[in-house]
């Protein structure tokens, strides 16, 4: 299977100018196509393709307005113009909005580069148009004898550079164990399993709230458009990317420990994006990372050979009882503690992991 390997980067001077300036036009081109496929189906009501972007794409070069183009590698602004293909099969397909033109300030500056532009030999990586490799710190090897077929190079708001690196990879699924968990999310505790074991929470936003509130501050006391607000918003993005860095290291190692120990791991089908409307609870939720420990366990079980239990969101996991199967008229959050009229007594957040683990081997 492809997977892609990433690391972070130092560019020189003259990398960095030159990759920013990659960024540039592969964002001019990206809008410039979306402007030009928009125009042609509200005027004239036809579609425009790749194909007929890429040509328009030629002419921009010839013209002495946009002839700066050829300054860069051809090859991510052909790979923008194949990115916003993608978007509009997407919309059509009604799997997603409209295509959107892509910010200066607020979109993800990146380029991709095939394996026409790029050269790889002896584990050092030389983009086109530059004549040094890559200053690339391997925090871990790659796979042996891999051979990248696309490299996709970022810089996220803190101003660190990423690159990215797919290859071909071949994953050894684990050997087969007789275990299954339930798992049940919350916010004073990350997971509640079905063993009775309880994951903390390590709140990554709540250790660095204060940092980060007196940062916004300073922001907000800086002209608009000024070289200090720059920093100050550089500064933001590095508290909240040190934040983003904690919690998904946690969530990593939580998963692939659950994905090794367990060969049937069952959750529960939360709606994220409804529960963090609660302007009670959207900050707890958000900072957990509720979503992001589902989407990890799903792609870790593919991996591994485990297997994944989604089972349904109404089901009265904390309500029932894991011993007698009767279910509760109510149950409020306040409520850790209960005890049911057959004389079981319950933690909580125990006995919704027992339901969902149950419910999911009924419904599997």
């Amino acid at each position: 299977m492809k997977r892609a390997f990433k690391y972070r980067f130092y560019p020189t001077p003259e990398q960095a100018e030159q990759l920013s300036r990659t960024f540039g036009c592969v964002r001019l081109v990206y809008n410039k196509a979306l402007e030009e496929r928009t125009r042609a189906f509200r005027t004239d009501g036809r579609k425009v393709s790749y194909l007929q972007s890429s040509a328009a794409l030629t002419a921009w070069k010839r013209t002495e307005e946009l002839g700066f183009l050829n300054e860069v590698s051809c090859v991510p602004l052909q790979q923008a113009l194949r990115h916003l293909q993608a978007a509009f099969a997407n919309f059509f397909a009604k799997r997603a909005r409209y295509p959107v033109f892509k910010s200066r300030k607020r979109s993800r500056a990146s380029a991709e580069y095939t394996r026409s532009a790029f050269r790889w030999s002896g584990g050092t990586l030389t983009l086109a148009k530059m004549d040094t490799p890559l200053d690339i710190v391997w925090s871990r090897p790659l796979p042996n004898r891999a051979k990248p077929s696309t490299v996709t190079v970022s810089k996220d708001a803190a101003g660190r550079w990423f690159v990215s690196i797919l290859v071909e990879h071949e994953i050894v699924p684990l050997p087969s164990v007789e275990a299954a968990v339930g798992v049940d999310v919350g916010i004073a505790e990350l997971a509640t399993l079905s063993t009775g074991e309880k994951i903390d929470n390590p709140r990554c936003e709540r250790a660095d709230r204060r940092k980060l509130a007196k940062a916004q501050r300073a922001l907000a006391r800086k002209g608009k458009g000024s070289n200090n607000r720059a920093k100050a918003r550089t500064a933001v993005a590095r508290i909240h990317a040190r934040i983003g860095d904690r919690r998904r290291d946690h969530l990593h190692k939580v998963t692939t420990r659950l994905v090794r120990e367990n060969q049937v791991i069952a959750v529960e089908d939360l709606s994220v994006r409804n529960l963090v409307r609660n302007r009670s609870l959207a900050r707890a939720v958000s900072d957990a990372g509720w979503r992001e420990l589902r989407t990890m366990l799903s792609y870790k079980s593919a991996w591994y050979g485990r297997e994944l239990l989604i089972v349904d969101r109404w089901c009265p996991s904390s309500k029932r009882c894991s011993e007698c199967g009767a279910v509760a008229e109510s149950m409020p959050l306040r409520l850790r503690q209960w005890s049911c009229v057959c004389g079981a007594s319950h933690d909580r957040d125990v006995n919704a992991a027992r339901n969902i683990l149950a419910a999911g081997l009924v419904e599997r």
